[in-house]
Order: structure tokens, then sequence, then C-alpha cells
């Protein structure tokens, strides 16, 4: 009797065995190198110093300097096309930038931005979602990338595409995020203003763990009616922390605080006209003010508002004492001596470089 049930037993072991064989047969293969992965953010870069570097501008007219005043280097753009995949822009320039930031000791980050609608489209539907995000971790694999930055301007709660932005963005955070390889930051607007697009950020970004740090764009602040409008005030930038970190409870440590290297006129039709920082000196303007009289073709003698290197230091001490970081739009408009906006920074930080 007692064989006979030990008969049995053996028997229905082996008939569970190959089921469970079976079953298994079904399952996807388990990740090459027979290790486990994990879900996990790379380690902080602690205070963040982050320059955006467009694909026109020349880095061989940008010193290294300026390289090593950035611990991110921002190449903009990575482009989402009108059929959903990834398209860089300027190769040649894209990876003289990439070179002249690992050579300099700045981690260096592609940048992906592009139009609204395109946007919208990819996120709406799960397989446009996992193509787009295969794409981003194909760049970041073959040229050895260490991060992502999504610039999509921007997503809405009044067309959904709030649910499909977080929807993206987590399943963006997974691919990085597996055993802590790669960084995911977002630009967002400056939350000045209530409404649409300052609501589609939801919480879920950060206290999922979903983004590593948001590049907070605290400027354009501008209007083509309202005279001596400064369109980057020291008053934003604090209206942009408060909001964002004490109203909304996103963690200091992910704010970074966004800075222009540009000036805008205000109250007039051409108020849309920028001029980099760089230019704005070369007529005149003083680095320690933060308004002067220009001109541009078709205009002359206008006043435009920009930060000097006195609003720069005081962003800086703002962003070290409620945030986590700096941000410069973008490199190739700053000065490159000793009034630059970048240095100014630096030296207040107590960076070296």
């Amino acid at each position: 009797m007692r064989l006979r049930l030990k008969s049995i037993s053996l028997l229905a072991a082996m008939i569970l065995l190959i089921t469970a064989c079976k079953k298994n047969g079904n399952q996807p293969a388990p990740p090459s190198g027979g290790g486990n992965t994990t879900i996990a953010a790379p380690p902080s870069l602690g205070f963040y110093v982050v320059g955006y570097f467009p694909s026109y501008r020349d880095p061989a007219l940008v010193p290294d300097q300026k390289f090593r005043m950035c611990n991110v280097i921002n190449y903009a753009f990575g482009n989402i096309t009108l059929s959903g995949s990834l398209s860089i822009a300027a190769p040649g320039t894209f990876n003289a930038v990439v070179s002249k930031a690992k050579a300099n000791g700045a981690k260096i980050f592609l940048s992906v931005s592009g139009n609204a609608a395109d946007f919208k489209n990819m996120a709406s539907g799960a397989s446009g979602r996992n193509s787009f995000v295969r794409d981003i971790m194909q760049a970041l694999r073959t040229y050895q990338l260490d991060g992502v930055d999504i610039d999509w301007e921007y997503p809405r709660t009044d067309d959904g595409t709030d649910i499909t932005y977080t929807a993206f963005m987590k399943e963006l955070s997974d691919s990085c995020h597996t055993n802590a390889r790669y960084y995911l930051s977002t630009a967002i607007t400056s939350g000045k203003y209530a409404g649409a697009v300052r609501d589609a950020i939801r919480n879920e970004l950060w206290t999922g763990g979903y983004v590593d740090f948001f590049n907070i764009m605290a400027y354009d602040d501008f209007s083509t009616t309202v005279p001596f409008r400064h369109h980057s005030d020291l008053a934003l930038a604090q209206t942009a922390i408060t909001y964002w970190v004490n109203t909304r409870g996103m963690p200091a440590a992910k704010a970074v605080l966004g800075i222009p290297a540009y000036g805008r006129p205000s109250g007039i039709t051409q108020t849309g006209t920028t001029m980099s920082y760089a230019a704005i000196l070369a007529q005149g303007g003083s680095s320690l003010s933060d308004s002067a009289r220009v001109s541009v073709t078709g205009f002359s003698n206008y006043t435009i508002y920009y930060n000097g290197t006195a609003t720069a230091k005081r962003k800086a001490m703002l962003a070290k004492t409620q945030a986590s970081g700096v941000m410069l739009w973008e490199k190739g408009q700053d000065a490159h001596d000793a009034t630059s906006i970048l240095k100014a920074i630096c030296d207040t930080l107590g960076r070296t470089y």
C-alpha cells in the first residue's frame, strides 16, 4: 500500500512537471545574460547645471570651458516625425557635441522635441508609444548617451494628452531605468498660469519616480500689448519654484530652474523677436543690467529685457536654496568671456571648471 501510494505520488509529480514545462514554453525568454533586472533611477548628480546646445550652433565656436561648466548637456533636438519615429537633427553637429561633452566630463542627453500634434498621435496608443520608446533607447545605446530629455510643448488636460503623456513617460522611464542605466528629464512650463497646460503635469511623474529632474522653463512670459514687462525676471523664477515645489509637492531635488541667455522686447508687435545675450552686449547692453536699447532689421532703438549677470547670480542662489539645479537655454547665446551668464552662475555656486 505504501509502495503504491509512493508510485502514485511520483506519477503525479511527473505530470505536474510536464504541465509546467508546457506552460513555460509559452512565456518570453528571460533577458540574455542571465542576471536579474531592476528598475531604479541612476545616481543623482546633486546640483544640476544643464545647458541646451541646439543643432544650428557650431560647437567649435563654444569654448571647452563652457562645456566643463555644465554637468549635463542637452543636444537639441532629436525630433518626433509625422510617422512617430525619431530623427536626430544635424547628425554631424550632434556627433561633435557628443564628443565635446564627453571630453569635458559632462553627461550628454538627447533632447526630443517636435510638433505637439505628432506627440499626441504617437502617444495615443500603446503601439505608437512602444515604437517611439524603442527608437529612443536605440539612439541612447548607439551613441552611448547618458539620458534623454522630453520637450513636448505641451500636453494638455483638455485633449487627453495629459493621460497619454504620463503613460509615455512611465514606459520610457521603465526602459531608461532598467538597471539604473539612463537618466530621464522633461521640460515643463513655469506653472505661473492655471489651466490645461500646467495641470497636464501630474504629480505621478515625481511620486512614481518616472522623471529624474524637471527643467522648469521660467522664461518667455512676454506680451505684445503690455509694456515694460520682463519675460524672465526674478519674480517669475520664485513663482515657478514656489508653485512646483511648495504647492504641488515636487521634490526640490528634482526641480531645475530655467534661465534664458536671450532677451525679448515687451508691449510691441515684434515681441516675438529674440536677441541673444551676446548680441545685446555687442550693441552696448550692460552685463550688470536687465534691459537695453537695441536695434534689429526693420526696428530701431527699442527696449529689450534679458538676464544680466547680477540676476543670473540671484537665480543661482534661489535654485541652490530652494531647488537643485539651473538650466540655460541656450549655450550658444551666452557671451564667452568674463561677462558670461553661465560663468556668473558657476562662480556664485562655487563650481570649478
